[in-house]
Parts: C-alpha cells; structure tokens; sequence
C-alpha cells in the first residue's frame, strides 16, 4: 500500500526545508514524502529529511484538478521502489506522469520556461518593446496568452524568485534583469494584487490595445526552448518523449520543443541562438554543446545523451520504447500469406510523418515477398483512422507541402505494390484515414464506420490525393459527396 504525505508550501528553500523536517520525524516509516516544489532541488530538501531515501518530488500543475500532467522527480537519494510507486500512483489517480531522471532547478518545464523569463525581461530592460505589443504578437501566433499577461496571473513575485533560485543554482546571468524586480519591490504582484503589468479587474486584464511586436519571431521562443530542452537531455534530467509530453501538457500546446526541433535543422537553430546571445549579451541563449557539434538529432532522437547522465535514463528509454512500438506495426501469416499492418498512433490512429514513414517502410519490404500475397490495413482499437495529426509542428509552406507529397506517394504505393491491399474501414475513417483506405484495392467496412472529408468544411482540401482518386473510383457525381450510410 502506498501510503504518502504531500505538502506544498510558498517557494522559499528555507521553509520547504522545515516542512520536509518536520513531516519525516512525525510520518510512519514507511510513508512516502512529496514535495510539490516547482523549482527547487528535491535533494536540497531530502537532505534534511529523517529518512532521505523516501523523499522526492511531486510536481502537479495549475489549477490540478483541470491539469493532467505532474513530473515526478527523483533526488540523488531518493530509492528506485519510491520513485516507481509514486510514478504508478499518479497514473492510478489520473495524472499523465512525467520521469525526472536526474534533479535539477526547475525539473522540465520550469526549466524550460527560465531562459524565455530571462529574454521577456531582457526586452523590457533594453526598452525594445512594450507588455502589450509582445502579448499582442504571442496571441497573433495562436496561443490563448502573451507571456506578460501570465506572468501577471502565476504571480510577478513569483518569476521574480525564480529567477533569482535559477541565478543561484543554474546561471549568475539569470540575474542579469531586474526590471522585474521593480513591480515586486512596489507591490505590483499582478491578479493577487490587483495590478502588474497590466490593471485586473474581476479576474481579467485590462490589456491596452497594441500592434503586435516586430522585435522578435516565433523562431526566436521556439530555438530558446529547443536550446534548454537538448541541454536537459545532454544532463540526463530526462528523456525527449518526456520533455515533450511535459511542455504540451503543462504549457497547454499542441506541441512541444522536440516536435518543432524535428522540423527545423540544426544550423538554422544554431544560427538562431548565436544571434539571440549576441543581441542579448548572454551565453544562456548561446547554442547547447550537441547544437554547437551539429548533433541536435541525435540528441532529440534519444541516440545520445550526456556522459553524466544516470543509467536510469537507458532504462526509461527502453521502457517508452517498449510501451510505444512503431506507429505501425506490421504482423504477417506465412500459412494464409496474409500480412496485417496496423496503424498505432494515438488513441484514433491519427496520421503524422513518423507513421506514413513506417508504412513505407514496410510496404517496400513487403514488395518482392513472396510469401505474402494480400495485404490489410487496419487501425488498433475501434477505429482505422481519424486523419492527420494536426498537432504535428511544420515550419513553413515548404514543408507542409512536402508533406503532402510525401503522404501522397507512400499512399499510392499501396495501389502499385503487386499485392492485393485491403483497408478495413470501421470507427472513423475520417480526412488522411479515409485517403488511405481510397487507395488500398478493396474497401470492407463495418456498419458503424464514420467516413468523409471533414476538412472540406474548413476550406480545406485533402491533402493526399483523396479527392482526386475518389472521383475515379466512384465517378465524379458520386465521388463528390459521400454517402454517410455507405
């Protein structure tokens, strides 16, 4: 039985510390302690806990009863049972768990968020733009709000103290700015206090209207972020489907800084954050010693890591790659000559780049096997597929449209490969779902399947061929509709 203390307290060691004393000389023996520290080191307040082997960390976000992720962070002494049993009981209590391999200020996502601190700070400093014009150009690119308007609302003081943790534990030069320190200092908190940089008023900012900054680019948030990301990975703090995972769900985006490191190459990020450092005077933008070596994708693709990093990182590689598997997974029966593969991405089998490159993979090795003659295409669980995974991260027109070029010749090999293809359609079979089965040479559907182009009510049109092939296949008066009772 797990039996756990959990307390969370105001960001100061000194107080955690005392917390931590207390609650370990009063606890059973066999009771677990968790700290729901956000920045600070488990190992600093393990060090003076009764037994030191049952403490760690048990970070959950806010508000936690709407946010699913927590990152569970193991401390120098912290005892690999503990460590495994809080993992699991987070899972039981319906959390999404992150592992924090290694300790360190601000586990993953904090950590992640301290250099982009330090550069909205920077900007104010150096006077290059105002709250309002950078919270104006963040909500241009889509994200529901600007860095400044959540400072206001996590708490001024509470960037504030951070930074100075960061300064203490990671890098004097997060103490570069103190611009922030400013509105702490005159009692200008932000919601708690009823102003910051912006006025609040009944829960809302009053944010002024501004046209959106030019001094920086997305470019310039995303390299910051993909910089401490690999340094995290360089360490041994965690592993890239973690960080990834930890900066989606606790950032609420559709996709974190290995996603968008996949998509850009190594130069242009390091061209990037050599820019950044020299523009800001600060070696914390400079590009990490993998993007500095040109082996960013080694890095995020979990092949390297740093020479410090712990033998429970290889584990956890292991054990994701375990649970994960191909996106598609390819299962054959020399006696009936029948090879299924089944597509495995995401509770509807959604459609990216990693799992049109494992259906070509094993098209083409099926392609002169002579001991397979049909071939079926099916999706894990109740549905074949519900189209593209739209949370994948592009970084320009060129390729979203190769992309599509892509998506559009693997497709076509299931119609050219000398092997009698078969979709099994059921569930949704929805957008790049449905393009696929189009292109198999026969279709057997199940009477609940859901199919149809729902991208066509956006404007948009399918990207692999789907409308084109079936008006082939059914005639143009029938292709253009389909039947939703076929």
């Amino acid at each position: 039985m797990l039996i756990s203390s959990l307390r969370a307290v105001p960001e100061i060691p000194d107080l955690k510390v005392s917390v931590i004393k207390d609650i370990t000389a009063n606890c059973r023996a066999d009771a677990i302690v968790a700290s729901n520290t956000s920045n600070i080191r488990i190992s600093t307040l393990a060090d003076h806990a009764k037994s030191p082997e049952r403490v760690l960390g048990l970070h959950f976000f806010n508000p936690p009863v709407i946010m699913k992720l927590v990152e569970v962070i193991k401390s120098d002494r912290t005892a690999q049972d503990v460590f495994d049993a809080t993992y699991e009981f987070s899972k039981k209590i319906g959390k999404t768990p992150i592992k924090v391999l290694k300790d360190s200020p601000g586990f993953v996502v904090n950590r992640i968020n301290a250099p982009e601190s330090l550069l909205f700070c920077l900007l104010l400093d150096r006077n290059m733009a105002r709250p309002e014009e950078v919270d104006a150009f963040a909500r241009s690119q889509g994200l529901p709000m600007g860095p400044y308007e959540l400072m206001d609302y996590v708490g001024i003081d509470t960037v504030v103290h951070s930074l100075e943790y960061y300064a203490d534990t990671l890098d004097r030069e997060y103490g570069k700015c103190t611009y922030f320190n400013r509105f702490m200092k005159s009692g200008k908190l932000g919601l708690k206090s009823g102003s910051g940089f912006y006025v609040w008023e009944n829960g809302h900012a009053k944010i002024p209207e501004a046209k959106p900054a030019t001094v920086l680019d997305l470019m310039d948030i995303l390299s910051v972020e993909i910089n401490e990301a690999v340094k995290i990975i360089e360490e041994g703090v965690a592993q890239p489907a973690d960080i990834e995972t930890g900066v989606k769900l606790g950032m609420n985006r559709p996709f974190g800084p290995i996603s968008v490191a996949e998509g850009l190459t190594n130069a242009e990020i390091k061209k990037k954050l050599t820019t950044l450092s020299q523009k800001f005077d600060t070696k914390i933008f400079y590009p990490a010693k993998s993007i500095e070596s040109g082996k960013l994708r080694e890095v995020i693709s979990g092949k390297t890591r740093g020479a410090e990093a712990p033998r429970a990182a290889e584990t956890h590689a292991a054990e994701h790659a375990e649970q994960s598997g191909e996106p598609v997974r390819l299962e054959r029966n020399e006696k009936t000559r029948v090879a299924h593969l089944i597509l495995n991405n995401t509770k509807n089998n959604l459609i990216n780049s990693e799992v049109l490159a494992s259906l070509e993979k094993h098209l083409k090795n099926l392609w002169n096997d002579h001991e397979i003659n049909v071939i079926i295409v099916r999706g894990e669980g109740n549905n074949l597929s519900a189209g593209a995974q739209l949370t994948q991260f592009f970084s320009g027109p060129m390729d979203f449209s190769e992309n599509s070029r892509v998506g559009e010749r693997v497709f076509r090999l299931l119609s050219e490969i000398p092997k009698i293809t078969i979709a099994e359609m059921k569930g949704f079979t929805l957008g790049g779902g449905f393009e696929l089965s189009i292109w198999c040479d026969i279709r057997v559907a199940t009477p609940e399947t859901t199919i149809g182009f729902p991208e066509t009510t956006l404007g948009l049109v399918p990207g692999w061929g789907g409308s084109q092939r079936l008006s082939k296949l059914l005639g143009m008066s029938s292709g253009s509709v389909p039947d939703p009772d076929r």
